[in-house]
């Protein structure tokens, strides 16, 4: 009787024995479905984390160029993968760039910043910025598709309603347990084929830009080399000519020859100043008809007799304020372009048009927009998406540096404006150049002084520090036809032996560049510290030290420079 009341004890336990095993299964279940999901989002999160550094690294390029079209081409390539709800590309003022939706309902809107990844209801949302070289350029959002929770629990609703078949449950949780590890293994190596093609497209990228960067110095050094012999032929056969004429018109025909070939590598060393950003806009108010009348001739002489240029101003048009240098350089590269599209002849035809606030929702403010049209063969549009990409050229090596229509960006966007084209094959095309307007007055006009004939040895003493032999020939010689008595010296250690040797200079004339220790700021520095009164003029061709010089108040004269700016620059740089 005592074993049958023990038995029926352990029976009366039996229940809550399997309620409390039911419980602890339950229990069990919950833990590992919470478990799987945390491992699923996680996977999830990595899954659409690569992919949105993939995209990133993507579409550096295309941020930094503003190439919306590749921008756009990179962002469809997603449509392959079925799980990208959506993806968007922004530049850095939070502005869309490309997007790409499967359905109907919009981009995925970065909402989150730069947050970590957020799952929005049954999709996931991951943000990744875009950089290069420190320099944030803009960012990336792709949202991509999960199942919905519900689903991936309703495995687990198998577990209330197996109580009592502990081992029937046991084995189905081992078996959604294998499951999910197998799913979980695919992803990772699904995940892991992704890092390695990320790294491969990089690999290959970095390829790719190192042959684009050697193809491109190849068409710039073959560019300038063409250039620069030409204008060294014109100045060699043109000295070899004076040397057999004594015919004054004849001389003055080569001189004005050589004249132009100066002009000519000051213009191209311009524009390579300006593409590596070693030169600085110098804006000054000017009246575009009267810029544009000013430049007929150089026009026409440039364009050659075969090509009419037909000037369609209309009266009022609103002033700008940018560099006339600048301004002229890049309306005489937009001139030859079109030029050189018309091998047979053809007209050019400058226009303008004033564009008040509101006409051009890209550009805020007033603008007006200059108009160049030719009547050439146009572009196409694969051509037409790359014409403004530095040493870019559809010329031969040795025919072009592809520096002219980049310089026109340059100088447009440095303006506060921009440049557009329109052009079609066969019907020829059209380049609007867009400037800011001013309500600044126009500066008043200063008579051009006439050059002054100097009595020799009346102007005084100038120590010249010059380390090239020819220049130094040059400059000399400059000097003493300007009345100077010149002193030489080749380096800035030179310079300060020989005004201790002698202070009694009366101006010193020093190039920037110069070799040993002190460059010609420096050497500026150590005058202004041992002989306050005595006056400084520097000169240079190119140097990183220009605005150095500018900050520093020291005057600066710019080669190549002719004796009549040199007389100039020597009078405003000595006192009096």
């Amino acid at each position: 009787m005592a074993l049958l009341g023990k038995l029926q004890i352990r029976w009366s336990l039996i229940p809550a024995i399997a309620a409390c095993g039911a419980m602890l299964l339950v229990l069990s279940g919950l833990a590992i479905g919470v478990y799987d999901e945390q491992t699923y989002r996680a996977q999830k999160v990595r899954e659409a984390t690569a992919q949105g550094e993939i995209l990133a690294a993507t579409v550096t390029a295309a941020l930094a160029f503003d190439d919306r079209p590749a921008a756009q081409e990179y962002v469809e390539a997603l449509r392959v993968n079925s799980q990208v709800v959506s993806a968007g590309i922004y530049n850095q003022d939070g502005a869309l760039v490309a997007d790409y939706a499967r359905d109907r309902g919009g981009h995925a809107d970065p909402t989150v910043a730069l947050h970590p990844p957020a799952f929005v209801g049954r999709h996931l949302l991951v943000v990744t910025p875009v950089a290069e070289a420190g320099q944030r350029l803009g960012l990336v959002a792709v949202r991509i598709d999960t199942d919905p929770i519900a689903r991936r629990l309703s495995r687990y609703v198998g577990l209330g309603l197996l109580l009592f078949m502990a081992l029937l449950v046991v084995g189905v949780l081992a078996a959604a347990h294998a499951v999910l590890t197998r799913t979980n293994n695919d992803l990772a190596d699904a995940n892991r084929n992704l890092q390695d093609e990320m790294h491969e497209r990089e690999r290959a990228e970095s390829a790719l830009r190192q042959s684009q960067r050697m193809e491109a110095m190849g068409q710039l050094t073959g560019g300038v080399a063409h250039d620069f012999n030409n204008i060294l032929m014109i100045a060699s056969s043109g000295l070899d000519l004076m040397e057999r004429t004594d015919k004054p018109e004849r001389r003055k025909l080569l001189i004005d020859g050589m004249r132009q070939a100066v002009e000519r590598g000051a213009s191209l060393t311009r524009q390579l100043l300006a593409f590596s950003r070693r030169t600085s806009l110098r804006p000054e108010v000017i009246d575009l008809a009267a810029q544009l009348e000013g430049m007929r001739l150089l026009l026409d002489r440039s364009l050659g007799e075969d090509i009419s240029v037909a000037l369609d101003l209309p009266p009022g048009l609103w002033r700008v304020k940018v560099d006339p240098s600048e301004f002229e350089l890049a309306v005489l590269n937009l001139a030859v372009n079109a030029r050189d599209a018309m091998p047979g002849g053809g007209a050019i035809t400058i226009g303008g048009e004033n564009r008040p606030i509101g006409s051009d929702a890209a550009l805020p403010g007033d603008h007006v927009a200059l108009r160049i049209t030719d009547t050439g063969s146009g572009m196409t549009p694969e051509i037409l998406s790359r014409v403004f990409e530095p040493f870019f050229t559809t010329k031969a090596v040795g025919k072009g540096t592809g520096l002219g229509l980049s310089q026109v960006y340059g100088f447009s966007r440095a303006s506060g404006g921009d440049v557009r084209i329109e052009s079609e094959v066969g019907l020829g095309s059209t380049i609007f150049l867009l400037l800011p307007r001013t309500e600044e007055a126009l500066p008043l006009a200063t008579p051009e002084l006439s050059p002054v004939t100097r009595p020799p040895g009346a102007q005084g003493d100038v120590l010249l520090v010059e380390d090239d032999e020819g220049v130094a020939t040059l400059v000399s010689g400059m000097l003493t036809e300007l009345g100077y008595n010149v002193t030489r010296v080749d380096c800035a250690a030179g310079a300060l032996a020989a005004l201790e040797a002698n202070p009694a200079f009366d101006i010193v004339f020093s190039d920037l560049v110069m070799p040993g220790e002190m460059d010609g700021i420096a050497l500026a520095r150590e005058i202004g510290r041992l002989w306050p009164s005595l006056p400084v003029l520097l000169t240079t061709g190119f140097s990183p030290g220009v605005a150095a010089a500018a900050e520093e108040g020291l005057t600066l004269l710019t080669k190549p420079y002719g004796i009549g700016a040199l007389a100039a620059a020597l009078d405003g740089a000595r006192p009096g």
